[in-house]
C-alpha cells in the first residue's frame, strides 16, 4: 500500500478512534502529504530511515520552524506506529529518527490596561445596536473573560451558556468538555448580543446555523478565521503588533489570573491543558506576580 493510501486510513483512525481535533488532523494530513511527495509516494513498507532523514532535511532547508519540524516528526512516528500495528509494515523505521528540539518562546501578552482600552472601544461600538458590533464585543469579552480557544468559542451552542451561573461548556481538544466561568462584563456583552444581535444575524441565514452562538454577517456559524481577523484588526494595533491572533487573549487571561493570585492548577483547569507543564509557561510571563511574591516573602525586599 502506498503512503498516500495508508495515510488516509491513519487520518480516519485519528478522527474517529482517537477523536483528535479537526485542526490536528489537518496538520497531520499536510505533513503526510509532504512525506508522500518527498518519497515519490512509494509503498509504505519501502520507507527507510534514510528517506525519513532526507524528508527532515528538506524541512530544515525550507526554513520551517523547529516546532513545525518537530510536529512533522511526531506525525510520521504516529503514522508508522499505526502502520506497524495494522500489519502494513514489519518494522518501524521512525524509531531511529531523532526529532529536532522544539524552541519555546514566551507568548504575547497584553496588559490589563491595554485590554481595558480595547474592550471599552468595542463596548462603545456596540452602543450603536449594530448586530455585528454587538457580536464582536461579545467575542472579545468571552475570549478574554473565559480563556477559551478560538475553536471552542466558534463551537459554542446556545445550550452551552449557563447565564444564571455565568459559565460556558466548552468542547476542547479530543472532544473533552469542561465548564469555565466568565465575568460580569462578558455576561453583559454576551446577553446583549444573544438578545439583540444574534436574532438579526440568524434571520439573514434563515436560521440555517441552528443553535450556534456566534454567527457571521450572513447568518452562518462564525469560523476561526473571522475571529482571527477581528482580533488582529482591533487588538493588534493597540498592543503594537503587526498581527495578533485570538490565542493572545487566552495567553493574557492566563497571565492575569496568575497575577491576581490564582494557583497554577486552577489556571490549568480553566484553560483545559492536559499537562501542568503547558500551563507553567505563564509563570515565566508573569513578572509582576514574581516581583510581588518576592516583595512579600524576602526579608531584604
Amino acid at each position: 500500500m502506498r503512503i498516500s493510501a495508508a495515510a488516509e486510513g491513519f487520518l480516519t483512525h485519528l478522527a474517529t478512534v482517537r477523536r483528535l481535533s479537526p485542526a490536528t488532523v489537518r496538520a497531520y494530513r499536510s505533513d503526510l502529504a509532504e512525506l508522500a511527495r518527498s518519497t515519490g509516494d512509494r509503498p509504505v513498507e519501502y520507507l527507510d530511515v534514510e528517506a525519513l532523514r532526507q524528508w527532515q532535511w528538506e524541512a530544515t532547508r525550507a526554513g520551517l520552524s523547529k516546532a513545525t519540524a518537530a510536529r512533522r516528526t511526531s506525525a510520521v512516528r504516529a503514522f508508522l506506529s499505526w502502520a506497524q500495528e495494522e500489519g502494513l509494515i514489519e518494522t518501524d523505521p521512525s524509531a531511529r529518527l531523532i526529532a529536532p528540539k522544539r524552541g519555546r518562546t514566551l507568548p504575547v501578552v497584553a496588559t490589563s490596561s491595554t485590554l481595558d482600552e480595547v474592550l471599552a472601544g468595542a463596548a462603545d461600538q456596540a452602543e450603536s445596536g449594530d448586530a455585528v458590533a454587538l457580536r464582536d464585543h461579545a467575542i472579545l469579552e468571552v475570549l478574554y473573560g473565559s480563556g477559551a480557544r478560538v475553536s471552542e468559542l466558534c463551537g459554542l451552542d446556545l445550550a452551552d451558556i449557563d447565564r444564571d451561573n455565568r459559565t460556558l461548556r466548552l468542547r476542547g481538544k479530543g472532544d473533552k468538555e469542561r465548564v469555565v466561568p466568565y465575568g460580569v462584563p462578558a455576561s453583559r456583552a454576551l446577553d446583549a448580543y444573544v438578545v439583540r444581535g444574534r436574532p438579526v444575524l440568524s434571520a439573514r441565514g434563515d436560521g440555517a446555523a441552528g443553535p450556534a452562538v456566534f454567527l457571521g454577517a450572513r447568518g452562518a456559524r462564525l469560523g476561526p478565521r473571522a475571529v482571527h481577523a477581528l482580533v488582529s484588526r482591533v487588538v493588534a494595533p493597540v498592543v503594537g503588533a503587526e498581527s495578533l491572533g485570538p490565542h493572545a487573549l487566552r495567553h493574557s487571561a492566563a497571565t492575569h489570573l496568575l497575577d491576581g493570585g490564582a494557583d497554577l492548577r486552577t489556571v490549568q483547569e480553566i484553560l483545559g491543558h492536559a499537562s501542568l507543564g503547558t500551563t507553567q509557561i505563564y509563570t515565566h510571563v508573569s513578572g509582576e506576580r514574581l516581583r510581588e511574591a518576592y516583595r512579600l516573602a524576602h526579608p531584604r525586599a
